[in-house]
């Protein structure tokens, strides 16, 4: 059962605007400068295995660079209780298996598309500590010069890391991007620290942004259900003080109290409606792609965008019989 730092982090970073933002934060200025974000697509499936899913969930991306070349990008968003050691064994782990996938939907190809892998960490025993090179985590003999030797034999793997807790408010609220992902950034650095219930009077403006935005109400449900999952009474208190401020006080104490419970799980229900939503379409395309058809970009796009069960159920029951995508999708020209 996912907790409810893996709920939050992927409602905020799985939209591809906001994964935009944490990826031009996290990756070096030469890959920024190269990638069209315009053509960032998050892609189905998952490689993190079933038992880690309470401490860790990841995310996977594809993009274009500016010259047409693909590019995956494999997030993973580490919130668990203790650095591990052993993080840059699981992400090169990680990054085969995707290797592995993609190898099996693209048999004709001879190369294999560039994966940067991510780590996104917010736990609470302070920086991340952990060695981020593979290489690093052998026991070379002798001294510098002659383990620099043996180090050339052993695997090179690095991950990137985006290090939450190493950043100060300032720092984060700085970092181009929607509302909703620079109050994230906050709520997830400071979530499970002292600090959350005294630093969240500074982030009015912020969340009178995020209500101000499209869905503004639904996305304010799941801050506020998060503060409430993780926090105490003081974060409770503080956060139903930032809420009177932006919004008008029915809303308000709606949203903390009484009928607040119920537009939570209202926010809640929809929050499953649109995970159920998304499988579905991530079936269809697994489906297909099983049954041997090429998905092209455009047609993934229309089915992952689709928000309407009825024409997924559809589009499903005839991926398990179809022979060519026209006949999947054959109602989308009309």
């Amino acid at each position: 059962m996912p907790g409810p730092h893996d709920l939050f982090a992927r409602f905020t970073f799985g939209h591809p605007e906001r994964a935009a933002a944490e990826l031009r934060a996290a990756l070096p200025p030469h890959v920024v400068s190269e990638v069209d974000w315009s053509s960032l697509r998050r892609e189905p499936g998952s490689v993190v295995d079933p038992e880690l899913r309470e401490t860790e969930s990841d995310l996977l991306f594809t993009a274009r660079l500016r010259g047409g070349q693909s590019l995956l990008l494999y997030v993973l968003l580490e919130h668990q209780s203790s650095v591990d050691r052993w993080m840059a064994l699981r992400m090169l782990r990680y990054v085969v298996r995707q290797v592995e996938h993609w190898r099996e939907k693209h048999p004709e190809r001879t190369v294999l598309p560039v994966i940067i892998p991510l780590v996104m960490y917010h736990g609470p025993d302070g920086v991340w500590s952990a060695p981020r090179r593979v290489e690093e985590l052998f026991d070379l003999p002798g001294e510098d010069a002659q383990r620099e030797r043996w180090r050339a034999l052993v695997p090179r793997f690095e991950y990137l890391l985006d290090d939450l807790t190493a950043e100060r408010a300032e720092a984060l609220m700085a970092r181009p991007g929607p509302p909703l992902a620079q109050l994230a950034w906050l709520v997830l650095r400071y979530g499970r620290t002292g600090e959350l219930a005294h630093r969240l009077p500074d982030w009015t403006a912020l969340f009178a942004q995020v209500h101000a935005a499209p869905d503004g109400t639904e996305s304010l449900v799941v801050v506020i259900r998060y503060l409430l999952l993780i926090g105490d009474r003081s974060i409770r208190r503080a956060a139903g003080q930032v809420l009177h401020s932006v919004m008008d006080a029915q809303q308000a104490e709606e949203l903390m109290r009484g009928r607040g419970e119920t537009l939570i799980e209202r926010g809640h229900r929809r929050g499953l409606e649109q995970g159920r939503l998304q499988g579905r379409a991530e079936s269809i395309i697994q489906i297909l792609e099983a049954r041997g058809m090429d998905v092209s970009d455009e047609a993934r796009q229309h089915i992952l965008s689709c928000t309407d069960a009825a024409i997924l159920d559809r589009w499903f029951n005839r991926a398990l019989k179809a022979t060519t995508l026209s006949n999947v999708l054959g109602d989308l020209a009309s």
